[in-house]
């Protein structure tokens, strides 16, 4: 089945057709600058804009970043608070004329990591990461997705994790990838306590230079980069769209309902 695959972000919005079976970019990826004010209005027109360009007339599958319920924003931390309680869902498929499935923009890329990726045929608890201009995860337990876990946003130093830790705040700080590792090490170690997992999966804007903090980060639990970079989140998202997906040729697998 070919759905596709769009992926909301704080900075930007790229899709691209994608083979929900083998994860394959079935076309040349589009992207365009998120609004600066990230209004849903300016969002949405964004969007469009992104599938139009595409060419593109089937079903869609979007990630967007924040909780996700029923294809209506819950949260909004990197893009306007009007988005919260706004029904994406809803006014995507009333723009588009086509189907529409939204889920959250990090378990997007875990369930394409999970299917394809790194965590690919790993049973126990996967926790993905997504570490970008803030840091969003997606918790797995035998393979099914426990949706819009948000850990990014436990307290850590008087603040949320992610304005402490996030790759955004590492440039902004101007710090070193010894000073920013540690960091993140602490961060892995707190979801290390809180979780137990069996594999964390690092991803985001970030994981394309794991070589210069992983290799500094000690935790008890394996460690390792995403497999599919700047893929995962359109990849996923096309996932979204499809209801009930084995995330490996065994088990286990993942079930994700969403109603239109």
């Amino acid at each position: 089945m070919d759905v596709f695959g769009l992926d909301i972000g704080g900075s930007g919005i790229k899709g691209a057709p994608v083979n929900a079976e083998s994860g394959d970019l079935l076309g040349e990826r589009v992207r365009v600058p998120t609004p600066e004010a990230a209004m849903p209005d300016e969002v949405v027109a964004a969007a469009i804009e992104v599938v139009s360009r595409s060419g593109w007339e089937g079903p869609v599958g979007c990630g967007f970043p924040g909780v996700v319920k029923e294809g209506v924003i819950r949260t909004a931390a990197n893009v306007a608070d009007e988005f919260v309680g706004f029904d994406l869902q809803t006014r995507l498929q009333k723009e588009l004329g086509t189907p529409v499935r939204i889920v959250n923009d990090a378990d997007a890329a875990g369930l394409a990591e999970v299917r394809w990726g790194a965590g690919r045929g790993v049973e126990g608890t996967v926790l993905m990461l997504t570490i970008g201009t803030g840091i969003g995860t997606a918790l797995f337990i035998e393979g099914k997705l426990v949706p819009n876990t948000e850990l990014g946003h436990i307290e850590m130093h008087g603040r949320e994790a992610e304005l402490w830790a996030a790759d955004r705040i590492r440039k902004v700080e101007d710090l070193s990838w010894k000073k920013w590792s540690r960091r993140i090490e602490e961060y892995l170690q707190k979801m290390e306590a809180l979780l137990w997992p069996d594999l964390i999966i690092v991803g985001g804007g970030v994981s394309k230079k794991s070589e210069r903090f992983l290799p500094r980060i000690e935790t008890r639990t394996r460690v390792v980069p995403a497999e599919m970079l700047n893929e995962a989140g359109i990849a996923g998202a096309a996932l979204a769209y499809v209801p009930e997906t084995p995330v490996s040729p065994k088990p286990p697998a993942f079930t994700l309902t969403q109603e239109a």
